[in-house]
């Protein structure tokens, strides 16, 4: 029975598509109730998870889980925008006011454990330290031995450099505080290349990798130049070229446009110099140049497809709504299989498997 679904019955808030989800059900999670406002991610989650998403604000949905029982773990990540370097940062952002609907639906089920996810930002900027430092605290006060961790998503059999913070609480002796780093240490995975990765899929357009971003790359009259292309703007918007033999940086929600990251086809599929490299030693050699240079028609942004394997999503994962709503999906979602390690160390815990590592820095000695 320990190994049984059912055993771990999970709630699931600010659900997004399904990516955390689908990571939390792979390591033995039964989800039985989850919610997210975006109606585009809720018919995406219907379609490929089940009707047990609800949707609209959690916090006018959370009466409906009153009846709610037995509840072994609580994950989602709320939205993180308010909190995000690429965002304003604005602490009175509503968005950033969601963290403490999450604690009112842990301090309303009890659960045996939870999971909530957050951007890097959250976990690491003085700034936020007062924030991090209160939910932290509120979330020991209703119970729990909490900890926090940043991971790399890269770590995780995820081809994405992606940092995020993972507040992970089991219920219990809160003044306890587990060491998380050195408990995720067997369920690290180092991931394949972008170029395996995509080499899976389909030429774009066609078969299993339709939805092309159609967005014209353009090259910058003034180019910022850092140490690589793959760090400067090269190109018109934020829109970056992807390291193929490597890890993609972060996947943002804003794709779809010319924040949508570049591909070189001629590298992925010919195995020839990226072009991006031999662009930039021109441009390094002699920077005050006028930029007469056309962009290849090899050069293309990535699919939504790419984009979601990129993020781990099953290959026959189907998004609903518009092409820009798909890309939002997949770049606000949780890694799939980045989830799927954090919460395959959470129930391995719960059912026995595991044992919790108490650190040896504790709360009363300001380790928070």
């Amino acid at each position: 029975m320990a190994d049984n679904q059912k055993d771990i019955r999970t709630v699931s808030v600010f659900s997004g598509a399904g990516g955390l989800d689908i990571g939390a059900i792979e390591a033995g999670a039964n989800v039985i109730w989850a919610n997210d406002m975006m109606k585009e991610a809720c018919l995406t989650y219907r379609t490929n998870i089940g009707n047990h998403i609800v949707c609209g604000d959690i916090n006018e949905k959370m009466k409906e889980l009153n009846g709610l029982t037995d509840i072994s773990l609580v994950i989602g990540g709320p939205p993180c925008q308010g909190f995000s370097v690429a965002g304003k940062m604005d602490a009175n952002d509503k968005r950033s006011q969601l963290i403490w609907s999450y604690l009112s639906v842990l301090d309303m089920l009890k659960p045996r454990a939870f999971v909530m996810e957050n951007v890097k930002a959250l976990g690491t900027l003085q700034k936020w330290e007062g924030t991090r430092n209160l939910l932290i605290r509120s979330m020991r006060n209703i119970g729990y031995s909490v900890n926090f961790m940043v991971l790399n998503a890269k770590d995780f059999d995820v081809p994405q450099a992606r940092e995020r913070i993972f507040i992970v609480g089991f219920r219990g002796d809160s003044t306890i505080v587990p060491d998380l780093y050195n408990m995720m240490k067997p369920y690290r995975i180092p991931s394949k290349t972008v170029r395996e990765v995509l080499l899976t899929l389909d030429k774009a357009g066609t078969g299993n990798n339709q939805d092309v971003c159609r967005a014209k790359i353009t090259l910058a009259q003034h180019p910022v130049l850092r140490k690589t292309p793959y760090a400067g703007m090269i190109f018109n918007g934020l829109g970056r070229p992807l390291r193929l033999d490597s890890y993609s940086a972060t996947l943002p929600a804003s794709m779809g446009g010319n924040k949508t990251p570049i591909i070189d086809e001629n590298e992925l599929y010919n195995q020839a110099e990226p072009w991006v490299d031999s662009y930039f030693e021109s441009l390094t050699k002699n920077p005050n140049a006028t930029v007469t240079t056309v962009v290849p028609d090899y050069l293309r942004r990535i699919t939504v497809a790419e984009a979601a394997l990129i993020q781990t999503f099953p290959r026959d994962y189907q998004f609903q709504g518009s092409q820009s709503m798909k890309y939002t999906q997949i770049g606000n979602a949780v890694p799939c299989n980045l989830g799927k390690a954090v919460v395959k160390m959470v129930i391995d815990v719960l059912n026995g498997k595991s044992q919790i590592i108490h650190s040896s820095q504790t709360f009363s000695k300001g380790f928070y």
